[in-house]
């Protein structure tokens, strides 16, 4: 059954979170409050998230999952929401404030799939870095 784009933009978030191995408190909590305060996410019920993050566990859990991931999410994307697939991406990797080799491999990935430029991705990653500094 092919995801809705609500879902295969919590895929890519609960990816990312789960590219080191370890989903942690921030990053998930991170998805939460994207879900629960983003516009992209009206209408989603927020009682769905646990189950649809299971979904996607399982996925990657199975033969060539982050493949099967990303073009799940791909598919169910507009391509006018690729630049927002990736912006919550970015958004899941930075709430540790540091990104893990997985995860910026991770995005990498996601930028070559949705065929996001070069100053797109750029623009994305300073404005993640600039939300989430600390004095």
């Amino acid at each position: 059954m092919p995801l809705s784009p609500q879902h295969a933009l919590i895929y890519l978030m609960v990816a990312v979170s789960a590219a080191d191995r370890t989903m942690t408190d921030r990053e998930l909590k991170r998805i939460g409050s994207t879900v629960r305060n983003l516009p992209i996410f009206a209408g989603f019920d927020e009682k769905e998230l646990p189950k649809v993050a299971a979904d996607c566990a399982k996925m990657l859990d199975s033969a060539k999952g982050l493949g099967k991931v990303l073009t799940a999410a791909r598919a169910a994307l507009p391509k006018g929401l690729a630049d927002t697939a990736y912006a919550l991406a970015v958004e899941v990797a930075a709430a540790d404030l540091f990104a893990s080799q997985e995860e910026l491999r991770l995005l990498e990935l996601i930028a070559e799939k949705f065929r996001l430029n070069s100053l797109t991705r750029a623009a994305i990653e300073a404005s993640a870095r600039a939300r989430h500094r600390t004095l």
